[in-house]
């Protein structure tokens, strides 16, 4: 009877040291720790924020963030809520409200009202606060400053040209009791590119590549005597561009220096066709040579060299003194010749002789002629 009672003792208290052995086995696998707080769901603070007045128009843009303030992706669409601070005092006063997913542009453009846009020019500062579905959110954006007030007058009568050296543009000037001239800015836009562009792939580019013509470019046309012109000289032929243009006053305000542009012009469209033949060559001069060593004379031609980028070479013409203008031939080889001088060995002693040279473009375009040289071959 008392083996069995010590049996049984036994058996449970095997068994109490296997449900704690047990249990020391699943701490040891990883027991829950402390429970983690939930996340806010909180998106992050925007940094970047700009913006860009234009008339009475303000463009907003900004990088919208992929995560909340806990690295967590953000799902659904966030609240915006742009505002604007004329005042430390007035506080910043709500402009508009807006939906954008985290895969979306940051982009809003702010008509100003009727009170920001009059009177003297002041500074108008802009933040952005992102919210999640219960309305908070990670604070204010950093601030993005314009100019309220004023804006410069429109420019009227954009007109574009085609010119050799360039697109020549022209509008209507300010009246002449405008107190402040402002400067004229002017934005290319690239509507189609020239045949020569590259290839937008980098794999395609190598170091001997062309520059690639840039989408936008922003011309700002320096003070000068004409203020209803410009030139654009930094175009490509073959393209197609099209312009627009703003007036563009600097104030100086609290210390620094801030832009208050007027809004952009009607667009003008321009395609930069090459049909102009270059300039036509100066300076021709013709020198005689008696012959030496067997060689017979010669009439010896040089010229000032042109400058275009696309010159192809000269074409050389000759006639006799006494002949008529139709009477011009040309002397030089079917090819252009590439260098600014040319040697007619194909002359006759006593003869004397009218030279004149023409220059000519890749694209076949040729110039008028020069001014005549003459020269006379001395007799043997």
């Amino acid at each position: 009877m008392q083996c069995a009672r010590n049996l049984g003792a036994r058996a449970r208290f095997a068994a109490l040291v296997a449900a704690l052995a047990a249990s020391l086995a699943l701490a040891g696998c990883g027991m829950p720790g402390a429970p983690l707080p939930p996340s806010l769901d909180l998106p992050e603070r925007v940094g970047d924020l700009s913006a860009v007045r234009a008339g009475n128009q303000v463009a907003l843009t900004w990088t919208m963030p992929k995560r909340d303030t806990d690295k967590v992706p953000l799902k659904g669409n966030v609240t915006v809520r742009i505002c604007r601070d004329e005042s430390a005092a007035a506080g910043c006063s709500a402009a508009a409200t807006i939906e954008l997913s985290p895969e979306a542009d940051g982009a809003f453009t702010d008509i100003l009202p009727p009170a920001l846009a009059e009177g003297a020019p002041r500074v108008l500062t802009y933040f952005i606060e992102l919210e999640n579905r219960k309305g908070r959110s990670a604070g204010l954006s950093n601030g993005a400053q314009v100019l309220a007030g004023e804006a410069p007058a429109a420019v009227d009568g954009l007109a574009a040209e085609m010119r050799r050296d360039g697109v020549l543009l022209h509008w209507t000037p300010a009246p002449p009791d405008v107190a402040v001239r402002p400067d004229i800015r002017l934005v290319r836009k690239l509507i189609v590119p020239p045949a020569n562009q590259p290839a937008t792939s980098k794999s395609a580019q190598g170091p001997f590549t062309p520059r690639r013509e840039p989408p936008e470019r922003t011309l700002l046309v320096e003070p000068a005597p004409h203020l209803d012109r410009a030139l654009d000289s930094s175009i490509e032929f073959g393209a197609t561009y099209e312009y627009g243009a703003q007036r563009v006053a600097r104030i100086s305000v609290n210390g620094e220096t801030l832009e208050l542009a007027g809004p952009l012009s009607s667009p003008v469209r321009i395609a930069a066709v090459n049909v102009f033949p270059p300039a036509v060559p100066r300076g021709l001069a013709a020198v005689a040579t008696a012959g030496a060593e067997g060689a017979g004379p010669a009439i010896d031609l040089n010229w000032q060299p042109n400058t275009e980028a696309d010159l192809a070479g000269y074409i050389v013409y000759r006639r006799e003194v006494g002949t008529t203008e139709s009477g011009w031939q040309r002397i030089s080889p079917a090819e252009p010749v590439t260098a600014p001088g040319f040697r007619d060995a194909n002359v006759q002693p006593s003869h004397t002789y009218l030279y004149a040279v023409s220059a000519l473009d890749e694209q076949g375009h040729e110039s008028a002629h020069s001014a005549e040289a003459e020269e006379t071959v001395p007799a043997t």
